[in-house]
């Protein structure tokens, strides 16, 4: 039985952060969103800030750290980050406790209880910026944000994982290192994407797609459809769909039709 469990509270250009659960720990992995919104997240999926005992930091981009500085100081959290990171997040996050501030080196294992964190380094447009494999019993789950393509190092730190969370415009190669993935993306299809195309004949932007096509991370633009054609195509069967708003709430009128109504997609899936 998967000992380790997920909660992607939000994920995406306009904010990322997650929630790592074991059976006695919980794990804030980035805030990138305000203290507020992070609250109103953790609340929806019934936690609260007093349940977390710390905050991993990937790199130090906004839609990490946004609500990082505010967040760690009402609920006197813990932060770890590698020296890298603390060195180019500092200044944005405001001041911290010293006895706040864990700095630890890639690679190296991070203990809280029975639950083992490790991070690994990942190629993206930051300093110092990594990803995270989880342990806890004979569980093994990992996490990828903000990652361009899987080298032979990602490759093997995230080998035989139970489940890989990946904040992606990418693709299901995760599936060759796992036996499940999570990947979530903004939807090409969403209905004021393409009125703004037909109406303007250019590359449109939302709160979802905020950056312009010219300098931004999204390496591919796509469809609900279009990834689930190509699911379809790989033999690769969907186990969940979330499809939500650029706030990251569930509206009932986008399950209805959601390639239309949809801003961001979560899909679960497996090999066939």
């Amino acid at each position: 039985m998967m000992g380790l469990k997920m909660n992607i509270l939000a994920s995406g250009s306009t904010g990322n952060a997650m929630v790592v659960c074991g059976k006695e720990v919980r794990l804030l992995v980035d805030a990138g969103l305000s203290a507020r919104k992070i609250e109103q997240l953790l609340a929806s999926q019934g936690m609260s800030g007093d349940e977390l005992d710390g905050i991993l930091v990937t790199h130090e981009h906004s839609d990490h750290i946004k609500g990082l500085g505010p967040f760690a100081r009402k609920y006197r959290l813990k932060v770890y980050a590698n020296a890298g990171t603390w060195r180019a997040m500092e200044g944005q996050i405001g001041e911290l406790e010293e006895d706040q501030k864990r700095v630890f080196e890639t690679g190296s294992p991070l203990d809280f209880g029975l639950l083992r964190a490790e991070s690994f380094a990942i190629s993206h447009d930051a300093v110092e910026p990594v990803g995270f494999c989880f342990y806890e019993g004979d569980s093994k789950l990992s996490i990828a944000t903000d990652l361009g393509y899987i080298s032979a190092n990602v490759r093997e730190k995230i080998a035989d994982s139970d489940v890989l969370v990946l904040e992606a415009n990418h693709d299901v190669e995760m599936l060759r290192v796992g036996r499940q993935g999570i990947v979530t993306f903004p939807n090409f299809g969403y209905w004021r994407l393409r009125l703004q195309l037909a109406l303007k004949g250019r590359m449109p932007m939302s709160e979802a797609l905020p950056h312009m096509w010219y300098d931004t991370p999204n390496i591919r633009l796509f469809t609900l459809r279009d990834f689930e054609a190509l699911c379809h195509e790989l033999g690769i069967r969907i186990l969940e769909r979330y499809v939500l708003d650029h706030a990251h709430r569930r509206r009932a009128w986008s399950d209805l039709l959601p390639n239309l109504l949809g801003e961001i997609a979560i899909y679960r899936f497996e090999r066939r």
